[in-house]
């Protein structure tokens, strides 16, 4: 069976894991392209910081997304990856930024993308809360309550992104809050789409995977270079991959262990088995 030639591999040895959004999609929070996933046009570095009504269309869809995101809980299989941390597992590597593997009981998580639960001044560099963020954003745009009522940003409504964000129809008069301390513009602490992963965590990153005997990826389709590349340095390392992921991925061809099966039952089965 496929979860004992998964065990097999991974018996024994040292592994990383780098986890992707299929990861979280048990928890209600859908991916980018997986099964089902909707067609989205995610906000581009680059605009959000040159123009102010994109920061403001950005910052409307998010007060409504947060709320539902908010909400996720762990599912089985970040419990499982806790679990894995005493059969072998040394670090998550992670280009999610719901912060569900260390709510799960993961203790070693190294967040790629950052935290949706933090924002950064793109002034000064403070890192405040996002929940406070969001308070202050929800005082100042009493007018998208009704929308909130009306239930258009559930965990299970279509609308919802796998960064927190959601659709809103009406953002145009939306109020941008500054950065209490500098008056500069915020931003949510996480690497959008055209901006890079800042060096250090990359580099850090890199070490695990080398100090790793085996690399199991979940939840990834290995779209974007942030994560392929760490499986195509396992791989030219001579270090055995592994991939759970449902449907293909861009490194296919350097596993040496391919599941199409979902990552809550693939890992719960996995801790089982080791």
């Amino acid at each position: 069976m496929s979860i004992e030639r998964l065990a097999d591999l991974l018996r024994g040895r040292r592994f990383v894991a780098l986890t992707g959004a299929g990861m979280s999609t048990d928890s209600g929070i859908p991916d980018y392209r997986g099964a089902g996933a909707r067609p989205t046009s995610p906000i581009q570095y680059d605009d959000f910081v040159r123009s102010e009504q994109v920061r403001r269309r950005y910052w409307a869809r998010s007060l409504l997304g947060f709320r539902s995101f908010g909400r996720a809980l762990p599912n089985p299989g970040h419990r499982a990856l806790a679990a894995l941390a005493g059969r072998g597992l040394s670090t998550v590597i992670t280009q999610n930024v719901d912060g569900l593997h260390g709510a799960g009981g993961s203790r070693d998580v190294l967040e790629l993308h950052g935290r949706i639960d933090r924002v950064i001044c793109l002034g000064c560099a403070e890192v405040s809360s996002r929940t406070d963020l969001q308070r202050r954003l929800e005082a100042a745009n009493p007018g998208l309550e009704g929308e909130v009522a009306a239930g258009r940003a559930e965990l299970d409504d279509a609308r919802l992104r796998p960064d927190g964000d959601a659709v809103v129809e009406n953002w145009d008069d939306f109020v941008v809050l500054p950065c209490e301390r500098c008056g500069g513009v915020l931003k949510p602490d996480v690497v959008f789409f055209g901006e890079s992963v800042p060096r250090g965590r990359v580099a850090d990153a890199y070490a695990q995977v080398d100090a790793a005997e085996a690399l199991l990826v979940a939840g990834s389709s290995l779209t974007v270079m942030s994560g392929l590349r760490f499986v195509r340095h396992a791989a030219k390392a001579g270090t055995p991959v592994a991939i759970v992921n449902r449907g293909a991925t861009r490194g296919d061809d350097l596993a040496l262990l391919r599941l199409d099966a979902g990552c809550s039952e693939t890992l719960s089965d996995l801790v089982n088995a080791l």
